[in-house]
């Protein structure tokens, strides 16, 4: 048990840190060897589904202890703002695992949080807060790209860190809001 939690925490630091790192500089990361690596993870595609499975459920448990009561653009204003560091691993997170983990399974493991945000976008135009000339699910979708794009320019370099939610809330902002 100690040895997975060694790994999977590995996994994600490095990964996060390079998407395209091998399982061997997991286990280097991890500091055990190869052969325990592989005793608890057959494939690559097992620890980065894992990894991630372990990323969103953490998530959640921060994103479900969000207060998203009150004004429809606060509340998004403390989502995003408290969902920043999520999306950033889980964006290098999936990096990693395109191509390995099939879409519908990557999806399905999206399926909470973008629930969450579809439905608050939804009241925020019922309220008359939000534009209602796009659908929400739509809108949803375009800011799961804007944080997902913003945590890809952190990671590129071209964007600080200290800026991403700022500059995430002031473009969904401006997207949503009528």
């Amino acid at each position: 048990m100690q040895n997975q939690r060694l790994i999977l925490s590995a996994a994600r630091s490095l990964l996060s840190r390079n998407p395209s790192a091998s399982m061997e500089d997991i286990a280097r990361e991890a500091g055990v060897g190869r052969m325990t690596l592989y005793g608890h993870y057959r494939t690559r595609a097992l620890l980065l589904t894992t990894a991630l499975e372990q990323a969103l459920e953490e998530g959640e448990v921060l994103l479900s202890g969000i207060d998203l009561t009150g004004s429809p653009g606060d509340a998004l204003t403390r989502l995003l703002t408290s969902s920043w560091s999520l999306v950033a691993e889980a964006t290098s997170l999936l990096a990693a695992a395109d191509g390995v983990v099939p879409a519908d399974q990557l999806k399905a493991m999206h399926a909470e949080p973008a629930r969450r945000i579809t439905a608050l976008l939804e009241r925020g135009q019922a309220q008359g807060d939000f534009r209602d000339d796009l659908p929400a699910q739509w809108l949803s979708s375009a800011i799961h790209f804007i944080m997902h794009g913003a945590a890809t320019e952190v990671r590129n370099g071209g964007l600080a860190e200290e800026d991403a939610a700022r500059f995430v809330v002031n473009t969904v902002g401006s997207m949503v809001h009528r």
